[in-house]
């Protein structure tokens, strides 16, 4: 398994140590570990801190060129929110553990030129099908569900 990949996962189990949803992210930039960060939007009382989110913002301000040379990495495929900020920097390529039990644009994140990567990874399918059907309401508040 990747290393940065091997990260994200475990920014997701830190997550669910903390009480919040299990989903992580890494930032590489030129081949190296910028950032890392979990979905903190429960213990923060955030209502965009997604784990793309987190990582991006733990990265602080990078350069356009740092960021066209850049891969994010996320346990989970990227919502709507998450998605829109990887092409506003223009960070060509996400690679994705699993989008089975939630599945983000990446038919337009494709059509902008990102290059997606799935992982089908079978521990972040577990981790997610055990906290939604563990906190159901929570999850749907997460991706904006009723």
């Amino acid at each position: 398994m990747d290393k940065f990949f091997q990260v994200a996962i475990e920014e997701a189990k830190r997550g669910l140590h903390e009480g919040g949803i299990p989903i992580g992210s890494t930032l590489v930039v030129d081949g190296k570990l910028r950032s890392q960060g979990h979905n903190q939007r429960v213990q923060k009382g955030s209502a965009i801190l997604h784990a793309e989110m987190h990582c991006l913002e733990e990265a602080g301000r990078l350069t356009p060129r740092e960021y066209r040379n850049s891969v994010l990495y996320t346990t989970l495929s990227p919502c709507d929110m998450c998605s829109g900020t990887a092409l506003l920097y223009k960070i060509p390529k996400i690679v994705i553990g699993e989008n089975q039990t939630f599945q983000g644009p990446e038919a337009y994140l494709r059509s902008r030129g990102v290059e997606l990567v799935f992982l089908d990874d079978a521990e972040c399918k577990a981790l997610m099908d055990e906290f939604i059907a563990a906190h159901p309401q929570l999850w749907n508040e997460d991706i904006g569900e009723v």
